[in-house]
């Protein structure tokens, strides 16, 4: 079978995008007529989302899954055509803005976005979507309960929003009253409903990405009933409100999700959202890949909620031709070994440079591909910025031999540094591939003289507690983690990795820099691409932030890996998710 194979290649001025012919996988309503209505879509995986509250949710799954029942003012369609996947679309927006039709002002600084008529919340009554709601939903993104882990993008943008935040940071952060009352008496000046229908925004200066932003879940419109909770609190979670083609009717945390259809939506105010399947039933708890897929190919269940398809059984579905089967790229680092530079363990060790340079030498990144799928599934990575994302400039600060690792001198360069001997705790995730991940990394780790103390964690946890706590940090709770991180979007996305993972100035509760980074030089080049005159010269800046973060050896990039995805055979309609890896539940329908 071929692989669909994405040809991505990031240039200074921008990404051209092309795709070739699906030997598997594609968009199966073309082969079994026309879409049905009905029935309930069986999804089954491993753990709960790190959050279900849009404005902190920062995992692929919760992506897919507030795609639901969320909506924001822009979106990007589902298709298994990448380039198709790329352009900014309106969603509760009306149109997409331009200086042509008058959205956008000739300094590029102000923005009027005006809301499609006809979506409503579905409460009782049902009420209409409003600009005000979009307020809300961008006020929460500093809360001190669960803060947004892409806030940053934020606060370097929209005018006012760093004062707004930096008010919000000393509200009580278990009072859900002191929270409410904090967003209904402050305003941020650069956020601006001029009326019901109508959301004016003000930029600190010009961002050709600022539309991108705005597609993100973190700017979903907030209902004014979640003031009386605490945001993502276990409250908040058992009283989430829609206004997509899906609500969540049924929650048992770690256990599942029951998805149902939103009586209020209307299929001619969305032009991004389908609706088929009555019922979506998601179950958790099952940590093996293998008995995953299994249940996939019996019919037993119809997708994975956060599984690939088991390496094991990759050659097979090869061989077969299967249709159900697909290999789609999502340029991105999956995963990467990321420091505890604030770790207090081995005297500090892991904040010292010349420490993480010798470790960076450890690693078979031939073993790590083996265990993925192979060639066809993943290729080694080096740098920050995958291939296929703007900046991306190929490079090697550490090569080894046939990238089969150089333990050898790793040893010797960390034998001339005050710590030769280290003893790592890793905390892993249970669910796909990741503990034998975390095995071979411990293995390379212990031929360069490194012990390494494995400890199996949840995906959720992993994500929502273990490595975005500061107090796990500082505390020695862990020294080194594998995460993965796709791009929170595609296309003009120069910002969407280095921001939001290396940016030293927003670590803290949440913060997507796991580690605690922080170096001003690599803060100044994000400071600088941002302010840059075109996206040629931001590029640049890219470039020299992923040169200086290699250089001082904040991870380890390993894989840049592609999705393996597979579904039973009653599923049709599958449209592919690059930033969700996965399918668009919303237009999946069943043959029975």
């Amino acid at each position: 079978m071929a692989r669909e194979v994405l040809k991505v290649t990031a240039g200074l001025a921008g990404l051209t995008v092309g795709l070739s012919a699906c030997g598997g996988g594609g968009d199966t309503a073309s082969h079994a007529g026309a879409p049905r209505d009905g029935g309930t879509l069986r999804i089954i995986g491993s753990s709960d989302v790190d959050h279900l509250d849009t404005a902190s949710a920062n995992s692929v799954g919760a992506f897919g899954l507030n795609r639901t029942y969320a909506r924001t003012l822009f979106g990007t369609k589902a298709s298994n055509e990448f380039a198709e996947t790329i352009p900014v679309q309106a969603d509760v927006a009306a149109a997409v803005p331009s200086r042509e039709n008058g959205g956008i002002s000739k300094d590029g600084r102000t923005y009027t976005i005006r809301l499609r008529r006809g979506v409503q919340w579905n409460t009782v009554p049902p009420r209409p979507v409003t600009a005000h709601d979009f307020e809300r939903g961008l006020k929460r993104l500093c809360n001190p309960a669960s803060p947004s882990p892409g806030k940053g993008y934020y606060l370097s943008t929209i005018s006012g929003m760093d004062s707004y935040c930096r008010g919000y940071a000393k509200v009580d952060a278990k009072n859900p009253g002191a929270m409410a009352s904090y967003q209904n008496g402050h305003a941020i000046s650069g956020v601006q409903p001029k009326d019901a229908g109508t959301l004016v925004f003000k930029l600190k200066r010009p961002a050709s990405d600022f539309l991108n932003l705005l597609t993100l879940n973190f700017t979903a419109a907030a209902p004014k009933e979640y003031d009386r909770y605490v945001p993502d609190g276990p409250e908040f979670r058992r009283n989430t409100i829609s206004n997509g083609p899906y609500q969540i009717t049924s929650y048992r945390p770690g256990g599942s999700y029951v998805l149902t259809r939103n009586p209020v939506w209307r299929r001619e105010t969305d032009t991004l959202r389908g609706r088929h399947v009555d019922k979506i039933q998601i179950t958790l708890g099952q940590d093996s890949p293998d008995t995953v897929q299994q249940q996939l190919e019996q019919g037993t269940a119809d997708l994975a909620w956060d599984q690939p398809v088991p390496t094991s059984a990759i050659p097979r579905l090869r061989r077969d031709r299967d249709r159900r089967f697909a290999i789609r790229d999502t340029p991105s680092s999956s995963p990467y070994l990321v420091f505890n530079t604030r770790s207090p363990r081995n005297q500090g060790a892991l904040a010292k440079r010349e420490v993480r340079q010798a470790l960076q030498y450890a690693v078979d990144r031939t073993a790590l591909i083996k265990l993925v799928g192979g060639p066809d599934v993943a290729e080694p990575l080096h740098t920050v910025i995958p291939p296929g994302n703007a900046g991306y400039a190929a490079s090697n600060r550490y090569p080894t031999p046939g990238e089969g690792g150089d333990p050898g001198k790793c040893r010797e360069l960390l034998g001339n540094t005050a710590h030769p001997r280290l003893k790592l705790k890793f905390p892993f995730r249970t669910n796909s591939v990741h503990k034998l991940i975390a095995e071979s990394l411990r293995q390379n780790l212990a031929a360069c003289g490194v012990d390494t103390e494995l400890q199996p964690d949840t995906g959720g946890n992993f994500y929502g507690r273990t490595i975005t706590d500061p107090a796990q940090a500082t505390s020695g709770t862990w020294d080194i983690a594998a995460p993965g991180w796709t791009p929170d979007w595609y296309g003009n996305n120069g910002r969407s990795i280095i921001q939001p993972l290396f940016d030293g100035r927003t670590y803290g509760p949440n913060s997507t820099n796991y580690g605690g980074y922080d170096n001003p030089q690599v803060n100044g080049s994000i400071d600088a691409a941002l302010t840059a005159r075109d996206t040629a010269t931001a590029a640049g800046f890219w470039q020299r932030a992923d040169r200086q973060i290699m250089e001082d050896a904040a991870i380890i990039p390993l894989l840049d890996r592609a999705h393996t995805i597979f579904h039973s055979s009653r599923v049709q309609g599958t449209r592919f998710l690059p930033v969700a890896a996965g399918y668009d539940y919303t237009h999946l329908w069943l043959t029975n």
